[in-house]
């Protein structure tokens, strides 16, 4: 018989729940009224310097429009929170100066509550964009495709080290993961704009993160515990009580399903519909560097990953605890023999796949926060982990880069929004030539 739980654990996860999923803009938080798309039009020229443009007209249909001033800067009210396009006069562009896709002189700004929007329109010199046109397929796109598609590999890969360690430990293919997720988006967005104010009101008074939102880096970190509590809570409270009870790993799999539908729309309950943004780092403009371009948030976010990831691999190659994790997903059975608490371990493993999970989630929210972003996603996960080998961590890794660099590499020749259908192509590939995965084991079964 399992033990009934204490009405301390009881009261933690009420504490848990309400502190997550009250949190709304009417509770105790600032919301501005007067609310608008802003930026600043600048170029750079041959000899590298920066090159502010005054004098260019934009516009949002039935809102307004603005001019930008002799600093470039711009900004057009809108009546409120929501998905605004703005479009960009290129005849009121210097001569000289266009923009460095031409087909985007209208851009989708989507403004949240927090307050303005900032949007940013690519310009460079006419020789540029001439050159640029020369070749659809140069070097230089080949290479700025493949630094984003190393960029989104090395975010999937967090995410995906969690799933396949749980299917190692567990057998369980868990497609609740999607949530963990976007919990680690919504969780990052909360502390970042609200904080624990945003639902315990009495809170005011105390410095942030109770009284008030954080800087960005220091929510993340609050998100990531925040991802391995609820690892923990849905192991325990969830896949441990049907493990107990002799459920099948099939019906599991089910449970994951019908979960991962309730948290999703738990999710949309409570924080919305709308695409919100963080309060940090929304939108920057990118660096150049070697010819490539890439924004200061995304190189930190990129470094800090590697850093995780080898950390990860460090741990689980070197601790006593990293050996049980490799120890009980090699062989159950013969782990529990050896005198490993195999239930202490999985619920470890839960943990550490639901923070990374979580911080993954933090990372893919830069551009929107987004009640769904995690199951938008699920698809590039799982083909991550079967191409790199279900239950092996590594091959995850190097399943995630691949799959990463591989639908950025087809937009050479599809259209940008059909991109991620490479993930199901790499899928079926991987479980038609090569099952096992990249690092995996053939098994026999039988």
């Amino acid at each position: 018989m399992p033990k009934r739980w204490s009405w301390q654990r009881w009261l933690l996860v009420g504490l848990v729940s309400a502190g997550v999923f009250g949190a709304s803009p009417s509770a105790g938080a600032q919301v501005s009224d007067d609310l608008g798309v802003i930026g600043q039009l600048q170029y750079t020229d041959a000899s590298g310097t920066k090159i502010l443009v005054p004098g260019v007209d934009l516009s949002i249909d039935d809102v307004g429009g603005a001019t930008t001033d002799k600093d470039g800067n711009f900004r057009i009210p809108v009546p409120g929170p929501g998905e605004y396009s703005i479009t960009l006069d290129t005849t009121t562009l210097p001569e000289g100066v266009a923009l460095r896709d031409a087909e985007r002189s209208s851009l989708t700004a989507k403004v949240s509550p927090n307050g303005d929007q900032r949007i940013i329109f690519p310009l460079v010199t006419a020789d540029t964009v001439v050159a640029a046109s020369e070749s659809n397929v140069s070097g230089r796109r080949i290479a700025q495709l493949t630094l984003e598609g190393i960029k989104l590999g090395l975010y999937l890969a967090m995410a995906a080290i969690g799933l396949s360690l749980i299917f190692g430990t567990t057998g369980l293919v868990n497609f609740a993961h999607a949530e963990l997720i976007t919990w680690g988006t919504l969780m990052a967005y909360f502390f970042n704009v609200y904080g624990l104010v945003g639902t315990f009101g009495f809170l005011s008074v105390l410095p942030a993160p109770f009284g008030g939102g954080v800087n960005f880096i220091f929510a993340t970190l609050l998100a990531t515990v925040m991802g391995g509590v609820l690892g923990y809570l849905l192991n325990r409270v969830v896949f441990r009580t049907s493990r107990n009870a002799g459920v099948s790993l099939l019906a599991q799999m089910v449970m994951t399903i019908g979960l991962s539908i309730l948290l999703r729309y738990v999710f949309v309950y409570f924080f919305g519909s709308r695409y919100r943004v963080y309060l940090d780092y929304a939108a920057q403009r990118a660096n150049s560097f070697w010819g490539l371009e890439l924004t200061s948030r995304d190189a930190t976010a990129m470094v800090a990953s590697v850093i995780i990831l080898v950390g990860v691999g460090i741990g689980l190659t070197k601790t006593r605890t990293g050996r049980a994790m490799r120890a009980v997903s090699d062989n159950k059975d013969l782990a529990e023999s050896s005198g490993i608490n195999v239930e202490r371990v999985i619920s470890q493993v839960w943990i550490l796949g639901g923070a990374l999970a979580a911080l993954s989630g933090t990372f893919f929210g830069f551009d929107t926060v987004k009640w769904d972003i995690g199951a938008r996603i699920l698809l590039l996960v799982f083909a991550a982990v079967t191409l790199g080998g279900l239950g092996t961590s590594f091959g995850a890794l190097v399943g995630a880069i691949i799959v990463g660099i591989a639908i950025n590499w087809s937009t050479l020749v599809i259209d940008t929004e059909l991109k991620n259908m490479t993930a199901l192509i790499v899928l079926i590939l991987a479980l038609l030539l090569r099952p096992q995965g990249i690092l995996g084991k053939k098994q026999r079964i039988g």
